[in-house]
């Protein structure tokens, strides 16, 4: 399941996402936001301040119990054109087999030249 989220965001598959989840998502972005339900995690998806698709690279993962955690790197393109660079740690818990939570930690990374 999270590895079909993490291909719905490399594909721009909003629908892909959203079906990896419950209803009552919850999903934290420490220091950014605090969403509840599919359709506030929906429009964060579908934020316009982007363009393109992501690229993600998931480093690695760890399981236990009904918890996974995916650290990995990533770039996005903003509407301005610069493109910007972060590291990551998304903590997913589980209710059966959707998402019920998901936390975020970004870090930006400095730009490549």
């Amino acid at each position: 399941v999270v590895e079909t989220y993490f291909d719905g965001f490399r594909q721009s598959d909003n629908e892909r996402v959203l079906d990896c989840l419950t209803d009552d998502v919850v999903w934290d972005l420490p220091g950014y936001k605090h969403l509840a339900g599919k359709d506030a995690f929906d429009q964060e998806i579908e934020n316009d301040e982007f363009v393109g698709s992501p690229t993600l690279t998931v480093d690695r993962t760890i399981e236990e119990g009904d918890t996974v955690v995916a650290i990995g790197n990533g770039e996005t393109t903003h509407k301005s054109g610069e493109v910007r660079r972060f590291a990551f740690c998304d903590v997913f818990t589980f209710a059966g087999d959707k998402i019920s939570r998901v936390e975020s930690y970004l870090v930006p990374l400095a730009p490549t030249d």
